[in-house]
């Protein structure tokens, strides 16, 4: 079975990604900058995206932030 993502929900949880850049496509409204711009994201949380969803759908900052937050620990 092949899962369809959806552009405003994580691939990882399910929960909305608040993608600033697709706000503004969905709405027409200019949003600024996406907080994910700001980021680096883990090369870890980018493996575990299913390839389905690459390209697709964006990560959410509750993922971006604990997979920086596991990589840190294991780290030290």
């Amino acid at each position: 079975m092949n899962p369809t993502f959806s552009p405003e929900v994580c691939p990882l949880c399910g929960q909305a990604n608040q993608c600033a850049m697709e706000i503004a496509r969905a709405t027409g409204v200019s949003q600024g900058p996406c907080w994910c711009s700001q980021l680096s994201f883990e090369p870890e949380l980018l493996a575990r995206i299913p390839q389905a969803a690459r390209g697709k759908s964006c990560v959410c900052a509750a993922c971006a932030k604990a997979a920086t937050e596991d990589a840190k620990a294991t780290r030290i």
